[in-house]
């Protein structure tokens, strides 16, 4: 069975950056899209980034122009570049891949 592994989360204060990476455990499978979602306490989870195999990324509104999804498909992984971190980030970010596969989460905390 696929896992997801991400990385990168942490505290930062409003402004900085943080990049979080999410690596598949198997390559036997094509993986077309591969995302980012997040969920803050008391919230629903909400799609923040996708990037489909070969085609154009999507975002939020509420992070387009901060964060830039990225993938290395030789890898199996894939990043979330995350600039001018504000306070509303705070959220737990988890991968997602083909809309099926979850990662465990990631906490990232923004201070203000």
């Amino acid at each position: 069975q696929v896992q997801l592994v991400e990385s990168g989360g942490g505290l930062v204060q409003t402004g900085g950056s943080l990049r979080l990476s999410c690596a598949a455990s198997e390559s036997r499978f094509i993986f077309n899209v591969m995302g980012w979602y997040r969920q803050a306490p008391g919230k629903q989870r909400e799609l923040v980034a996708t990037a489909p195999r070969g085609g154009s990324t999507n975002y939020a509104d509420s992070v387009m122009g901060r964060f830039t999804i990225s993938r290395d498909n030789t890898r199996n992984t894939v990043y979330l570049q995350m600039n001018n971190l504000k306070p509303e980030d705070t959220a737990v970010y988890y991968c997602n891949v083909n809309y099926v596969l979850w990662g465990q989460g990631t906490q990232v905390t923004v201070s203000s």
